[in-house]
């Protein structure tokens, strides 16, 4: 009788542990997922501002070799 009540509570214990197991790793899967997409809404707001930066850096370097670059609102004179 001993042997029978402590198999059904090892099969107990083990199916305990079972769900445990799988509700951890359903919440470590949509842990994964969240950080997946802050990563990638990261990048692609990264992406973006490096282009707007690169864009502002053409248009200076365009500027300055067109020779339109203004100072305090008067065209510069690169003439020294």
């Amino acid at each position: 009788m001993k042997k029978l009540i402590l198999s059904v509570f090892v099969v107990a214990f083990a199916f305990t542990f079972q769900s445990c197991r799988e509700s951890t790793g359903e919440k470590t899967e949509e842990a994964v997922e969240a950080i997946g997409e802050d990563i990638e809404n990261n990048v692609e707001q990264a992406g973006e501002k490096i282009e707007e930066g690169a864009n502002k850096v053409k248009e200076e370097v365009d500027e300055e070799i067109h020779e339109t670059d203004d100072v305090n609102g008067e065209e510069a004179n690169d003439d020294i």
